[in-house]
């Protein structure tokens, strides 16, 4: 008998720990009798052709993202209430079946290439869709109009599943080792478990995806370190863990088992810098937010805590998930485990050093630094070898900027780095020769020296292989970080065979003040001070910009101008940072030489 006959697992395996989730079965309701209220938007070509005529993707994506929220609270009222009328889920299930393709403008590529039409683009978001509407049919079961479900099959199979188990060609993400692959596969699968009995088309499916989660977790090193970022893992290996343990659960297999798991697990956990931050090294987040039930299924199935403040709330007033996958697992799994660790329980760390990213982080009583090296090739990559960010209080104050706006160009290697987010311009990295870092490879920072010890770390790199410059010999960058007194010594030595200009550029939200002797970062309730080195000189650029959510930013580059000559070059900074009290309270100490 197929699943969706009597909602197959999800009646079998109702939510594990069901206590608690009352504020979130409220608000499901509340989320869909708005649903019921509210016309779908629809997707006009006006705003679908934004992409290729000014290449904004916000326009649409907001219009087609309300629509898949409105699908996912109906959906998810059928968990929390057997009986609910269906009749506005129907509706909603097939109109997303009229939609022109269940893709995003923006990754025609997925279909253009592969010379088929937008109907089969199988890109993230149809595999989402794919996930969605195929569960929502499961758990309807036999309440869904037959004509309904067997119009969501009908187009799951189309758009989706038959790219999988009727064509040997391979996709694109199919090769890609990062949250392509764990994302599309993953929903792929789990679209075919919901919908298909077991037969040939299903195993062929599943080996594909399965392969794609191969693929995937090939992406990480031995360190578990996610180049993208918390936001980005929490997105790949969220659908990883859903298709693994739905996988499980229909052949036994467990795909949790493989050994680089864990440390992939264990990644938020180690690069928190305190109070829901975290580094927004590449496409990252500040404040990236890891869905409840991952989180509990990783405290069930791994041992591994999540911090706490990075889940995000199941109950109360916070936003309903837009992801059917991230809510429906809150629903069968429970949410989060609870905010202390029981006694016995290791502690959470208060830091790392991950050797295959080449990141440093550590934390303490209320300050926080993380830097990296790696290459400037990476998943979502900046160029930004030598990047730090320092924070107090739970507040950047020398930043990391993270994704930009989405447009079109961001993506294209010939393109991406005339986007301010993902230059070396936007970094705290030093401009040579008037040149920024270059793209590539082979433009690698060396690790000199990796430690962590007592009080801090300690982490040194070579950068001479990121500027294309003539007459640079050497280009070192030392970090001695001391979390006891919140400071900082950032040391760079350069070596050149030419005079030329080096400019030192320090990135941040806050406009610092500009004294005779250094520079002050002020926060709500923290200050960062630099004590300025004898020589340079000093300018405050103020930069309009837009987040990657589009709304309007401002930045702010303290550049600091040095003339070079043909000799060794060493130059001091001391960064101090604190919590509350004026800007003489975080003393500079005397002046670097």
């Amino acid at each position: 008998m197929s699943p969706t006959a009597s909602g197959g697992a999800w009646n079998r395996q109702p939510s594990l720990d069901a206590e608690g989730l009352e504020g979130l079965h409220a608000r499901i309701r509340l989320a869909a009798d708005s649903a019921r209220s509210t016309r779908l938007p629809d997707l006009p070509f006006s705003v679908y052709r934004r992409f290729d005529d000014d290449g904004d993707r916000l326009a649409y994506e907001e219009l087609y993202f309300r629509r898949r929220a409105a699908v996912t609270a109906l959906a998810a009222e059928v968990l929390v209430d057997p009986t609910v009328r269906l009749d506005a889920l129907a509706d909603a299930l097939w109109s997303v079946c009229d939609e022109y393709t269940w893709a995003l403008p923006a990754h025609e590529m997925h279909a253009t290439r592969l010379g088929r039409g937008m109907d089969q683009c199988l890109d993230l978001f149809a595999a989402l869709t794919a996930q969605l509407l195929a569960e929502t049919v499961q758990v309807c079961g036999d309440r869904l109009d037959p004509r309904v479900a067997a119009r969501v099959r009908d187009q799951v199979d189309h758009r989706v599943l038959s790219l999988l188990a009727d064509d040997e060609r391979l996709l694109l993400w199919e090769g890609w080792a990062h949250n392509w692959a764990a994302v599309c596969g993953g929903c792929a699968g789990l679209a075919a478990l919901a919908l298909w009995d077991p037969g040939p088309r299903l195993t062929r499916v599943l080996d594909r995806c399965r392969r794609a989660q191969l693929t995937y977790l090939s992406g990480f090193g031995e360190d578990g370190g996610c180049a993208e970022g918390v936001g980005y893992w929490a997105f790949g290996f969220a659908h990883f863990v859903y298709f693994a343990e739905g996988l499980r659960e229909s052949t036994g297999e467990d795909l949790l088992a493989h050994p680089k798991v864990p440390a992939i697990a264990g990644f938020p956990g180690a690069v928190h810098l305190g109070g829901g931050l975290f580094p927004a090294f590449s496409d990252g987040e500040e404040r990236p937010r890891v869905p409840a039930g991952l989180a509990r299924q990783l405290h069930r199935r791994l041992g591994v805590r999540v911090p706490a403040e990075a889940v995000e709330a199941a109950d109360g007033g916070a936003v309903l998930p837009r992801d059917w996958a991230d809510l429906s697992r809150i629903l069968r799994w429970g949410a989060a485990p609870p905010t202390a660790a029981p006694e016995g329980e290791p502690q959470a760390p208060t830091g790392c050093y991950l050797p295959d990213l080449a990141w440093m982080a550590d934390r303490g009583q209320g300050v926080a630094f993380a830097a990296k090296g790696g290459h400037n090739a990476e998943p979502h990559n900046h160029n930004d070898l030598g990047q730090f960010v320092l924070a107090a209080g739970g507040e950047v104050l020398l930043a990391d900027l993270g994704a930009g706006e989405y447009r079109k160009g961001y993506f294209d290697e010939a393109t991406r780095y005339a986007f301010l987010h993902a230059s070396s311009r936007a970094h705290s990295v030093p401009r040579v020769d008037n040149r920024e870092q270059s793209a590539g490879r082979t433009r690698a920072a060396r690790v000199l020296k990796a430690h962590r010890h007592t009080h801090g770390a300690d982490l040194t790199l070579d950068l001479a292989d990121a500027y294309e410059v003539n007459g640079l010999t050497a280009l070192r960058r030392a970090f001695s970080w001391h979390r006891d007194t919140g400071e900082l010594l950032l040391v760079d030595e350069v070596e050149t065979a030419r005079p030329m200009p080096l400019e030192e550029v320090f990135v941040s939200r806050l406009r610092p003040e500009l004294h005779a002797d250094g520079a002050v970062w002020t926060g709500t309730a923290a200050r960062a001070r630099l004590a300025l080195p004898e020589g340079c000189v000093p300018h405050v650029e103020t930069v309009y910009t837009t987040d990657h959510e589009g709304a309007p930013d401002t930045v702010y580059l303290l550049r600091l101008g040095f003339g070079l000559v043909e000799r060794r070059t060493r130059l001091l900074f001391r960064f101090r940072v604190g919590v509350d009290g004026p800007p003489e309270d975080i003393d500079a100490g005397p002046p670097p030489v």
